[in-house]
């Protein structure tokens, strides 16, 4: 070897160790580099492992949370009680039944029914008669079965497979029934049809747990014979219902007549029956036709023969709505329904408030499903009461002075027993010739006069102790401003000695005296104490008067009636309740209770009532208002009775155009009105009193009432007065009277001292 070539004597020589440790620390350092992004690598995946097992648990925690959640609310459903009758009685008729309490019943009489019919309600355009099952035809059946609900014999109410297909469909844009046959009767009966949101949804489980239960009790043929009787197969214009009549309608056969091809026909109508009824539809209603045939062939309802001789049949559609194969049906649904008296136009208008108010549909829709039938309304008539009034009403001997023609006079009257249950009501004197006249009792706003005073002053001023039964009270007026800013005197009475409006005789008078002679200075001055205000919202929380607008807070509307809209004479006699029961205000009503036509009450009539004032300020004013019908100058006199006690008010309005009167006796209120259909004065002469009239209408049921006198109660004191200070009578007191006084509210008794 080269010396040069072996050794560089300046080049140094680097140690081994140094040499392995760079070689060591070149080593290091390259391992190191790898150790650090393997770390970020692995420390990378267990952050997004551990997102993805948080949003993992999540959903499964909100999953669980959602069909915990969706279990309860569907559990609030299924109620394992909750069934449909398909009884025959109940699903099948058209006619809704008003009934009325049997006046002869006999409880010891197997044979006497407690409640009678009153008016049997159906829909004339509506079309439907009960067949049973076994007069159906098989092929008909099938073809229902192959048309709706192909697996009805094999499932327990509810098709899931058909249900989750639809839901399916729904989610894909499309559209496809999910509903079985017996799910389809439910709707059909219920009349719950909700399709969207919330409410569809809470329709549709509620629907399968009535289905699965209603299954669990009723069997098949129960089930497919209710559905044919209850189907809508109507084509738009007609209301056809079930099969018979289908088959009456379209075909002018009897069912048992129907053959395979008619029979495809009508059940090609259910899913549409508006566009696929082969009267108006023949082309749809024959493409339609052609599906259920085939579906029968392939569930082998029918061979292959008879379905092509189905197939090529030529039907022939008729439309008869008058067209009734059979004799064999209800009595009253062949009878002529007949025109509904002043009562029963109530009675229908107050069951389509109730049935709308508890189903949370509209009056229309209320409507429809009282004609539509199935309803049992149980009424508060007394039908011998109202047949007399109408009667009475008419003739014109009860109203006019002497005998004259050209008689225009309107008149109305209403009576009602102590806890609102209305038992006649007469809308007009002449007959009535419409369905849901216009009833002036209920419809008609007049003023009552002074009919006002007994329910908007007197009560509330003796309830709150102001007054007592012999209170001494000024005639004297009361200083308001009037519509021009002045202060006036006001108001002036009226005078029945010359039939004028005077002034004020400024003497001491008793409460009893003011309220029997209708002077308007007490009241007056009573409202002034309370303020109007008060008197206003007595009368309509109290006593429900319905009409009242805010222009009533006022002296004239409280004071002598002169409301802006006038009232109801039912209002009015309503409020009048009140001295005859002991001062509880109960709803006025015309029906007790109503029946559906799945035997449920949807409506009874409550037991409560408002106290609107105590029982013995009912008692008091009672006794004062007898007043009003005993003395000789009493305003009511000429409606006396013979041996039944009368408590009462008349009423007048400005300008003699109202005149009205309400009697209070032991066992009824009743009111009675008089005026024109235009503000016109009423000629006093060609008429009897307003009191007279009253009598004669309602005299001879007053006396025949099961009682004749009122109860007094243990709350009220009956003593003698002095009659020149109107305090209890003392010794010293020559002249007295009997007074009546509320127990909480006694006067002082007199010294004697009568200067």
């Amino acid at each position: 070897m080269d010396n040069n070539t072996r050794k560089d004597p300046n080049r140094k020589k680097k140690a081994p160790e140094q040499i392995r440790r760079n070689g060591a620390l070149t080593h290091r350092k390259k391992k190191r580099g790898r150790s650090v992004g393997a770390s970020v690598a692995v420390h990378s995946i267990k952050v997004i492992g551990t997102i993805l097992l948080s949003l993992f648990l999540i959903i499964v925690i909100t999953g669980s949370i959602f069909v915990t959640v969706l279990t309860i609310y569907v559990l609030n459903f299924s109620n394992v009680d909750e069934t449909i009758t398909l009884d025959k009685g109940v699903v099948s008729s058209n006619i809704t039944k008003f009934l009325y309490k049997n006046p002869d019943y006999d409880p010891d009489d197997p044979d006497s029914e407690e409640y009678v019919l009153y008016y049997a309600l159906k829909n004339p355009g509506r079309k439907s008669q009960w067949v049973d099952l076994s007069e159906i035809p098989q092929h008909v059946q099938d073809a229902y079965i192959a048309a709706e609900d192909e697996r009805f014999m094999e499932h327990d109410g509810v098709d899931f497979l058909r249900t989750f297909s639809a839901i399916a469909n729904t989610l894909l844009g499309r559209t496809q029934g999910g509903s079985t046959i017996t799910m389809q009767t439910i709707k059909n009966i219920t009349g719950e049809n909700q399709q969207r949101g919330i409410e569809g949804m809470e329709r549709k489980i509620k629907e399968i747990f009535r289905a699965i239960n209603t299954e669990k009790i009723y069997t098949k043929e129960d089930i497919l014979q209710c559905y044919l009787n209850i189907i809508g197969l109507g084509d738009g214009y007609q209301d056809i219902v079930g099969v018979q009549a289908a088959a009456n309608y379209y075909f002018g056969k009897d069912i048992t007549q129907i053959d395979i091809a008619e029979a495809a026909c009508l059940a090609a109508i259910t899913k549409e029956p508006a566009t696929l009824n082969p009267l108006n539809h023949e082309e749809d209603n024959r493409y339609r036709k052609e599906w259920v045939l085939k579906k029968m062939m392939e569930l082998g309802s029918i061979t292959d023969a008879e379905y092509q001789f189905a197939l090529n049949k030529q039907l022939t559609i008729i439309g008869d709505p008058d067209f009734q194969s059979r004799t064999d049906v209800d009595e009253d649904e062949l009878n002529n329904q007949g025109l509904t008296d002043w009562f029963m136009d109530e009675a229908i208008d107050e069951a389509i408030n109730r049935i709308s108010e508890k189903k949370g549909i509209s009056a229309t829709e209320a409507r429809q499903e009282l004609y539509n039938g199935g309803y049992d309304i149980y009424t508060s008539v007394d039908i011998n009461m109202q047949k007399k009034l109408e009667k009475e009403m008419q003739k014109a001997s009860n109203f006019q002075t002497y005998a004259f023609d050209d008689d225009k006079l309107l008149s109305c009257f209403v009576a009602m027993d102590y806890e609102g249950n209305v038992k006649a009501v007469v809308g007009k004197r002449t007959e009535k010739k419409e369905w849901d006249e216009f009833n002036i009792a209920t419809d008609g706003k007049r003023s009552p006069g002074s009919c006002i005073k007994p329910i908007a002053s007197y009560a509330p001023a003796m309830d709150q102790d102001i007054i007592t039964y012999s209170s001494l009270i000024n005639d004297s007026p009361i200083t308001i401003t009037n519509e021009k800013g002045e202060k006036e005197e006001w108001p002036v009475n009226y005078s029945e000695v010359d039939g004028k409006w005077g002034n004020w005789s400024r003497q001491d008078i008793f409460a009893w005296q003011m309220l029997a002679r209708s002077l308007n200075t007490a009241p007056a001055q009573l409202v002034e104490k309370m303020t109007p205000a008060y008197c206003y919202n007595f009368l309509k929380e109290k006593l429900d008067v319905s009409t009242l607008t805010e222009n009533d807070i006022n002296y004239s509307p409280v004071t002598v009636g002169g409301l802006t809209e006038g009232l109801h004479l039912q209002d009015l006699v309503g409020a009048y309740m009140i001295f005859g029961n002991g001062g509880k205000k109960y709803e006025v009503t015309y029906i007790t209770s109503i029946v559906d036509p799945q035997d449920e009450i949807i409506y009874e009539k409550s037991d409560g009532y408002k106290q609107a004032v105590s029982e013995s300020t009912a008692y008091v004013m009672n006794r004062m208002m007898q007043k009003v019908i005993t003395e000789s100058n009493g305003t009511g006199r000429y409606a006396k009775l013979n041996k039944t006690a009368l408590a009462g008010k008349t009423g007048t309005s400005s300008e003699w155009n109202d005149l009205s009167f309400v009697g209070v006796t032991p066992d009824y209120v009743s009111g009675v009105w008089i005026g024109y259909e235009f503000l016109e004065q009423i000629p006093t002469e060609k008429y009897q009193n307003i009191g007279a009239i009253w009598k004669n209408l309602f005299g001879d049921v007053a006396e025949t009432e099961p009682h004749h006198n009122f109860e007094k109660p243990d709350t009220v004191i009956e003593a003698k007065y002095c009659t020149k200070t109107g305090l209890l009578a003392g010794n010293s007191c020559y002249s007295t009277d009997i007074g009546y006084y509320k127990q909480t509210n006694v006067p002082a008794t007199c010294s004697g001292y009568h200067g």
